[in-house]
């Protein structure tokens, strides 16, 4: 009888390395801190690496280039001001009024500018601030992959906000509205704020009340605009409709006779 043959024992499934993703991490981490205080021009791949303690090689492994990596970084940094899955899960709170919304999307930005000054803030302001008012080349890739989600989920908010449909132009307009006062807090330097209006950095439920107290009226004052012009066209076609079945002449302006 042949001997029996022994399988030889299957070896260990192999585990994604640890080491690598936590590398990728500190690189993003020392790099946004750096272009945070020195913008993208004047930080080198060499000051990033040594600050993440990772080898010159690590950057283009990792990301493929200085610039795709801020890339990454921009994107990062509109994540920490505001993140897309925080949008949609306010979006999809249920029982709200879509204003209570726009609301809580105010506090989330607000709370960020209410400790963009501070030694603890998170680096993505400032990093977002550099490019608004300085903007690169890589502005297109913030915009694509960042920005563009987010302000679909701001349409969404701001036309139920108005009863209107997300393509009525008055909805961009709108969401302009209610992004740019937040744009100009984020932008303004701490120091402008506490010496031209400190009351902005003294009370930030107030701020946040205050903010979205306007942002609600504005919004409900276009609402009922448009609703008064949707009533008065809504009577006018009635008038047409019912001289057209009477058989009266009906000029083109107004329905009149």
């Amino acid at each position: 009888m042949p001997p029996s043959r022994v399988r030889p024992a299957a070896r260990p499934r192999r585990l994604p390395r640890a080491d690598g993703v936590t590398t990728r991490a500190q690189i993003l981490e020392a790099a946004g801190r750096s272009y945070a205080e020195k913008g993208f021009a004047r930080t080198t791949s060499k000051e990033i690496c040594a600050r993440a303690g990772a080898n010159m090689a690590a950057v283009n492994y990792h990301f493929g280039s200085k610039a795709k990596l801020y890339e990454e970084v921009l994107v990062e940094a509109h994540r920490q001001i505001v993140s897309l899955d925080e949008l949609e899960a306010i979006a999809a709170r249920g029982g709200d009024e879509p204003a209570a919304h726009l609301r809580a999307v105010v506090a989330v930005v607000a709370g960020i500018v209410a400790r963009a000054g501070e030694a603890a803030a998170p680096w993505g302001v400032r990093v977002v601030v550099r490019e608004l008012l300085s903007p690169s080349a890589h502005a297109r890739t913030l915009i694509e992959r960042a920005v563009v989600p987010k302000a679909g989920v701001l349409r969404r908010l701001v036309a139920a906000t108005l009863g209107l449909p997300e393509s009525h132009p008055s909805v961009q307009r709108c969401v302009a509205f209610v992004i740019v006062p937040a744009m100009a807090l984020v932008i303004a330097p701490k120091a402008l704020r506490r010496i031209v209006l400190p009351a902005l950095d003294s009370d930030g439920e107030a701020l946040i009340d205050d903010l979205a107290t306007y942002m609600r009226a504005g919004l409900q004052a276009v609402r009922r605009k448009y609703a008064a012009a949707s009533v008065a066209d809504g009577n006018a076609a009635a008038r047409h409709a019912a001289d057209a079945r009477a058989g009266a002449p009906v000029s083109r302006a107004h329905g009149k006779r």
